[in-house]
């Protein structure tokens, strides 16, 4: 048998490694992606086994280092295995113990035999090597068994961790041998700490033996985010496609996202508990921290969207009291609530696999799951609260009826995004229509460069950024610089302040651009963002790179004539005419396209956006060969341009005009 989990992988998302999948063990059939709620010592803290198969749990985890202790194997050989003992019908995973042992660096020592160690209970001296390991596991009759293995900090250096390794797969070994004819599933360890040699290493290694799944062990004990996930997508995609991948320890909701995307199915951590005994909450609106005194007044559920006892039953008031007043009963009502959380999100992950809408919900999930504390503040709030800032300078923010928000230039009306949420108008404006994801790919070293002229609240900047950040996950990708151009601040920052209807700024690119003027990927080496703070048509000139494409989104020419005219087309021509250049902007007017035309540019039909049957592509002539992508104006256009009422752009003079006419039916895109 080449497993005894009967593993059956159901779907794959496009654009993605997230993965769906089914297996069973000696009690349940479980659905992948999931999370493992931790039961250390036979408990998951607070939580009644029945509340947790409520929630929606399929395994829990506990620990044999623990539980070799106390009660020790022969409680549970006596009473039948610790599923009757805490009463729970569901699937059981054990850690082997390496962990713990690893976490007691002062009261151990290793050797090639075990971990030796003293009890913390009466202060004897066991060796812990992986034959009482997994007797301990076998007595405990967990479904799912672990390999002892030899955990080391992640950011050893290579001859510690490759030390370490060595144990690790001579280990694997005894522990297989000693698992023996049990019907428990047993997993290996994937070790290696940051060396990618050493993970491809272990991962050949032990791939080669019969274990029943693979687990990636060593991460989230020292190493940055950004280190954690780039080892967690190159070790993923190393394991067997037919058997479970399981990311130990990990973690926040966002970590969980991340690692699904990477082609990982489950999971187990501490931090729903832990966080809640600290009052904190995960929400469909972001991370809550009770203890603030924000909430002291709020009638609110902890999340409207949430239909967990806790949420049905309890306000935000009372927990909130609960949390400050230290009471064991608040740990344990938000401890329900976000393991229900967690529950929910997998769920949801798997239902979006399945329909292949995974990198839908991923760019939506992440953008709540950055947020920390972002809610909307109570309806009864202290006195003293500051009143949130909904206008700043020339702006405010202007909330649709479908309920996102906008920016509202206050002295003409004028609303960017007014029908469309500015990230989905992004997307489909700018990153969909000029292929972004497909020119990122593949060994180029030359950087990509876009202009994001107009940066207004960044959804043009952080749609490239998001498509850039999600491509790099799954292929090789060209470096790539967004370079902003923007004379007033104000509208990002007041759309910063009130995130809550601009999600996709809770990323740290947007807080390093209003600081700093610039943002530098700490996860991809190749990814940057900088502001060129000024007039466009001044500060183009200080540009250390020419576009390869330009989003050209500034107000409209009612509120921002300037960079609308004949001039100014000519000046942006001047300077990246002499290289193939994409120019898309969202106007279709037909003055516009006639000035871009007599700049030098060609001129293409655009898709329709909001209530635009069309929009705007200027194209250089170096981006109008064989290869154009883009439907190009044709004489019918020029027709249409002779006939019309708008022929000429603002700021054209009477004596101006025969010379704009001549250059306009010569042009080269109108050449027979």
């Amino acid at each position: 048998m080449n497993s005894r989990l009967h593993f059956q992988l159901e779907a794959c998302a496009t654009g993605s490694r997230a993965r769906a999948a089914t297996f069973r063990t000696l009690h349940n059939a479980v659905q992948t992606p999931l999370f493992m709620p931790v039961g250390t010592q036979a408990t998951v803290k607070a939580q009644a086994t029945q509340s947790l198969e409520d929630a929606g749990s399929q395994i829990l985890l506990a620990n044999t280092y623990h539980l070799l202790l106390r009660p020790g194997p022969e409680v549970f050989q006596q009473l039948g295995g610790i599923h009757e003992f805490m009463s729970w019908k569901k699937s059981v995973l054990t850690d082997s113990g390496g962990f713990q042992i690893f976490s007691l660096p002062h009261s151990r020592s290793m050797s090639e035999e075990g971990a030796a160690f003293q009890s913390y209970l009466d202060g004897r001296s066991i060796l812990l090597s992986p034959e009482l390991s997994i007797e301990t596991q076998r007595a405990i009759g967990s479904d799912i068994m672990m390999a002892l293995d030899q955990c080391i900090p992640s950011t050893a250096d290579a001859s510690a961790a490759r030390a370490a390794l060595g144990i690790t797969h001579r280990w694997a070994l005894r522990s297989l041998a000693a698992r023996g004819d049990s019907p428990q599933a047993l997993f290996g360890i994937v070790q290696g700490a940051l060396f990618k040699e050493l993970r491809r290493e272990s991962a050949d290694c032990l791939c080669a033996m019969p274990f029943d799944g693979m687990a990636i062990g060593g991460l989230a004990v020292g190493e940055s985010r950004s280190e954690r996930e780039d080892v967690c997508e190159f070790t993923a995609e190393l394991l067997p496609r037919d058997k479970p991948r399981y990311l130990m320890g990990v973690g926040t909701p966002l970590d969980i996202l991340e690692a699904v995307h990477r082609g990982v199915d489950m999971f187990d951590c501490i931090i729903p508990n832990q966080v809640a005994q600290r009052g904190g909450a995960f929400t469909s609106r972001g991370y809550l921290q009770l203890r603030r005194s924000v909430y002291k007044f709020s009638a609110e559920p902890l999340d409207p969207a949430c239909p967990c006892p806790t949420c049905a039953r309890y306000s935000r008031a009372y927990l909130h009291h609960l949390t400050k007043t230290g009471e064991t009963l608040g740990w344990q009502l938000l401890g329900q609530h976000n393991i229900y959380f967690y529950h929910a999100l997998m769920r949801e992950i798997r239902q979006s696999i399945l329909a292949d809408r995974f990198l839908e919900l991923y760019r939506s999930k992440r953008e709540v799951l950055h947020a920390e504390d972002m809610d909307h503040p109570p309806q009864h709030p202290v006195k003293t609260r500051k009143r949130r800032i909904v206008k700043l300078g020339a702006y405010e923010v202007h909330v649709a009826p479908e309920g996102f928000g906008s920016i509202r230039h206050i002295a003409s009306g004028e609303i960017m995004h007014s029908r469309t949420p500015p990230l989905e108008e992004a997307h489909r404006l700018y990153i969909e229509q000029s292929q972004l994801a497909e020119r990122l790919r593949g060994p180029e070293t030359e950087p990509l460069v876009i202009w994001d002229v107009g940066l207004g609240a960044a959804a043009n900047a952080m749609a490239a950024i998001q498509c850039y950040e999600a491509q790099a996950v799954m292929h090789p990708v060209r470096p790539m610089r967004v370079v902003s151009f923007e004379n007033d601040l104000d509208s990002l920052k007041l759309a910063r302040v009130n995130n809550n209807f601009f999600p996709y700024l809770r990323h740290a690119g947007p807080d390093a651009i209003l600081k700093h003027g610039t943002w530098h990927s700490p996860v991809h080496a190749g990814l940057s963002w900088t502001l060129l703070k000024g007039d466009f048509l001044e500060e183009i000139t200080h540009a250390d790179d020419l576009p390869d494409m330009i989003f050209y989104d500034m107000f409209s020419s009612n509120s921002d004539g300037d960079h609308w005219t004949l001039g100014a087309f000519r000046r942006l021509f001047a300077v990246c005419g002499g290289q193939p250049a994409e120019l898309f902007t969202y106007t279709c007017s037909t003055a516009i396209r006639a000035a871009l035309l007599v700049a030098g540019f060609h001129i293409a039909r655009g898709r329709s956006t909001g209530l635009k049957q069309e929009t705007t592509i200027a194209l250089t002539p170096g981006a109008c060969g064989t290869a154009c992508r883009h439907e190009l104006l044709g004489l019918d256009w020029l027709e249409k341009w002779k006939r019309s009422g708008a022929q000429f752009p603002a700021g054209l003079n009477a004596e101006e005009r025969p010379g704009f006419e001549r250059a306009m039916l010569n042009h080269a895109q109108f050449a027979e």
